[in-house]
């Protein structure tokens, strides 16, 4: 997995890891903040949400353009900076006026920009590291540890963001409202490490920058330039643009997590849990877990004695440490809406590895699907978790019914955190399918001349799909929460039959 993989591979990853820790301790209370900063219902709130999160994923569609032409780390550069302006002025309390609401949306803005220039060109850069022959069969792994790194960061956001929150409140006296200016700040901090790390290892990439970047003719492996024919150009174009209209209703799907799956979380979720459970919520426990599924590949995939012993060590002292952990537990465990939201990121950690073993294994066989027919089996894995959801949700109010209720403190239906915790397992399975390998399919057909527009291509595609995230919030009202589920589960099974019918075309250019 980890074997033979340059270092400039590990150095973009952490900078990466420690913007998306920033960007995901924001986001895990966004929609929480906006009802209760400003008082706007769900489909308000929602509607900034999907809007907010279309600008992210379709900026960096300009991004890529400017960086083809101006270089993939001068892009980079200025967006961490337009991105930590955006995140300062979003930790300043101004209160729930005029003013307030106008300085949020400008640092929304910058924001969007900033991760514009950022986001698709560091990935563009990763890509760039294996165009020489000899490092083209890594892509692929190489691109599923790196989207392993950016859900470290997220796997701890939630927690980040709930802790300092917490603290505000409880040590410092700040109001509830106010509190959630203090998650906003850590992201400030996190950009910080992040700009660090990049120049601090940018000798191990510099030569992936791309244009406009002076490099050593030694630090370069000279590799010939991909001639393509107009007609070759046009049908990988035209295949990724196939592939992009599918992916749309995967983010869609998938992106719920910050909103209609928040508002189960709170409304229809029990708000306390015991036991093994309850250890779940717990992020450090949540760790040792991750941990523990390492040391055991480390025991399965080592080929010396002693490698297998420092996995064996390991699995046991994160059994101990569990074991310590649950001895430990005193009393129910509070269970809070945005701490679900660590479940996702964590799944992602923990799995990686099982998802790599298994495509390796199938490699080895000669069976491991081509990436569009993982995409297409991506969307009919997330198609389940939403039928998990239609299940939770038998015989549960409607939102406006549930709110009405909780609000005029009457005893409501709430259902196990095991609905809730199966599902986001689910819909990892189907990112694991999906988003790596999809990235990595970008990076390996995109045409040479167009990388940074393909790549920014793939963000305009998850753009729309996070737009449309406001439609089941629109929902989220006096229908059924069947309905709200049910559209998700179709759209998911039409995109992947879609997907299936165009199978040949997508493969023809892999």
């Amino acid at each position: 997995m980890f074997e033979g993989q340059p270092k400039g591979l590990y150095a973009l990853a952490l900078a990466n890891t420690g913007e998306r820790f920033g960007y995901y301790t924001m986001l895990a209370v966004f929609v929480l903040f906006l009802q209760d900063n400003f008082g706007w219902s769900a489909a308000g709130a929602g509607s900034v949400y999907s809007s907010f999160l279309m600008f992210v994923y379709f900026l960096p569609f300009i991004g890529g353009i400017l960086a083809d032409k101006f270089g993939y780390g001068k892009m980079v550069t200025i967006g961490i900076t337009i991105m930590f302006l955006g995140y300062l002025f979003l930790s300043i309390p101004l209160g729930s006026g005029a003013l307030a609401a106008g300085t949020m949306f400008a640092a929304l803005a910058l924001v969007s920009v900033g991760t514009g220039l950022f986001k698709g060109n560091l990935q563009v850069m990763v890509g760039n590291l294996y165009d020489s022959p000899e490092m083209e069969s890594k892509r692929d792994s190489a691109f599923s540890i790196f989207y392993m790194a950016i859900n470290v960061g997220a796997l701890f956001a939630p927690t980040a963001a709930i802790e300092i929150m917490d603290y505000a409140q409880n040590s410092l006296g700040y109001s509830k409202a106010d509190s959630y200016h203090f998650a906003f700040a850590v992201a400030c901090v996190s950009l910080i490490l992040s700009i660090l790390i990049y120049y601090g290892f940018r000798s191990t990439f510099r030569h992936a920058e791309g244009c406009g970047t002076k490099v050593k003719k030694a630090e370069v492996a000279e590799a010939p330039a991909e001639e393509l024919s107009p007609k070759e150009t046009k049908d990988r174009i035209v295949a990724l643009c196939l592939v992009f209209a599918v992916v749309v209703f995967f983010w869609m799907a998938f992106h719920q997590n910050g909103l209609t799956l928040t508002y189960f979380a709170r409304d229809y979720t029990a708000t306390s849990s015991t036991g093994v459970e309850s250890m779940l919520f717990d992020v450090w426990s949540f760790v040792l877990v991750i941990i523990a599924v390492y040391g055991a590949f480390a025991i399965a995939q080592s080929k010396t004695g002693k490698g297998k012993a420092i996995g064996s060590a390991v699995v046991v002292l994160c059994a101990l440490g569990l074991i310590y952990k649950y001895n430990a537990l005193d009393g129910p465990t509070a269970v809070d809406a945005p701490i679900f939201q660590h479940f996702n990121p964590g799944f992602v950690v923990g799995l990686t590895p099982v998802s790599m073993a298994l495509f390796g294994w199938l490699a080895s066989k000669g069976k491991e699907p081509s990436a569009p027919r993982k995409i297409g089996l991506g969307m009919m894995v997330a198609a389940v978790g939403y039928l998990l959801m239609m299940v939770a949700s038998t015989g549960l109010a409607s939102p406006d019914v549930q709110t009405a209720a909780i609000k005029s403190g009457e005893e409501v239906t709430r259902v196990s955190p095991n609905w809730l915790i199966s599902t986001y397992l689910v819909l990892t399975f189907g990112e694991l399918l999906l988003s790596p390998m999809g990235i990595s399919f970008v990076s390996k057909v995109a045409p040479p001349k167009y990388k940074g527009m393909m790549m920014g291509g793939w963000f305009v595609a998850t753009a729309v799909g996070n737009f449309l995230t406001v439609v089941p919030a629109i929902l989220w009202g006096a229908q059924p929460l069947a309905l709200v589920w049910g559209v998700l589960v179709a759209l998911c099974l039409l995109s992947a039959i879609f997907i299936f019918s165009v199978m040949k075309r997508l493969e023809k250019v892999c």
